[in-house]
């Protein structure tokens, strides 16, 4: 069986530490990188519902998207929240990897799944790093052009449930054919969607006066389709998954969280 440390360099080879914003907290949080490895939880979100599911399925690593302590921290008592987490985490014999916008920007990487997901081919980045291959977001097609409405429900019927669901701004009959995504927070690439001249623009977390700007500069101005932040960077748990399979064949067993760690549960 593998040492943690080696799961660490195949995580690593797929999703560069040196993609990293400066201002990411990506890496190991906590455990000894010559501990073996023989399951692994891959998650989103490093939250006390996956937590739990990491302790209830016996695995020694979790692997999660967003950093658990993203600002400096002079401590990690047990009565606060994170530092419980930690607390659990150690005392479980589980260490804590997170991959964030290193991942957000590796080819393939987030983005790529979420593009993937809906169905989109020909990817490329929409925010491309000077090597051309990696960077945020995706521009790519679908294999023929569909009513927004339409694509509405394909980006809806390929994403995990949220209790907001996917919202969707735009005249229905537009037809959609080149499409920019960006998993997580996106609203800061509207400009690049639009000079990219794409139909349509999937991400997460738009904001009201962005989002109504944006439908405001012009019929060209590509469609909008809202997601929740979880349910936009789920699809990735499912590419890193593969990348460790395909790393550890019979080794390790590789599992993707099944629990919903978005925050919204009530939709009145």
């Amino acid at each position: 069986m593998p040492a943690l440390a080696e799961v660490i360099a195949a995580l690593e080879d797929a999703y560069p530490p040196a993609l990293a914003e400066s201002w990411d907290a990506v890496g190991l949080v906590c455990g000894d990188p010559a501990e073996p490895v023989t399951d692994v939880l891959i998650c989103v979100d490093p939250v006390a519902a996956t937590i739990d599911e990491a302790i209830e399925t016996g695995v020694q690593l979790v692997v999660a998207h967003h950093p658990l302590l993203l600002r400096g921290v002079h401590g990690v008592p047990a009565d606060t929240p994170k530092g419980a987490l930690v607390h659990r985490l150690i005392r479980a014999g589980i260490a804590l990897y997170c991959a964030h916008t290193n991942a957000d920007s590796a080819n393939p990487g987030v983005s790529d799944a979420l593009a993937e997901a809906i169905g989109l081919r020909e990817l490329r980045p929409l925010d491309p790093h000077p090597d051309g291959a990696t960077g945020l977001g995706r521009i790519g097609e679908l294999p023929e052009p569909e009513p927004f409405a339409e694509f509405v429900r394909r980006v809806a019927g390929a994403l995990p449930r949220t209790e907001p669901g996917v919202l969707g701004a735009g005249d229905p009959d537009r037809l959609i054919r080149t499409v920019a995504v960006s998993g997580g927070a996106g609203d800061g690439f509207l400009g690049a969607a639009t000079a990219a001249g794409v139909d349509a623009y999937v991400t997460a977390d738009l904001r009201h006066h962005p989002a109504g700007e944006h439908l405001e500069t012009g019929p060209d101005a590509p469609a909008l389709v809202g997601l929740t932040h979880w349910a936009s960077e789920w699809p990735w748990c499912g590419q890193a998954s593969a990348v460790l399979r395909a790393a550890f064949a019979g080794n390790v067993n590789v599992h993707v969280s099944a629990r919903r760690t978005d925050p919204w549960t009530i939709r009145a």
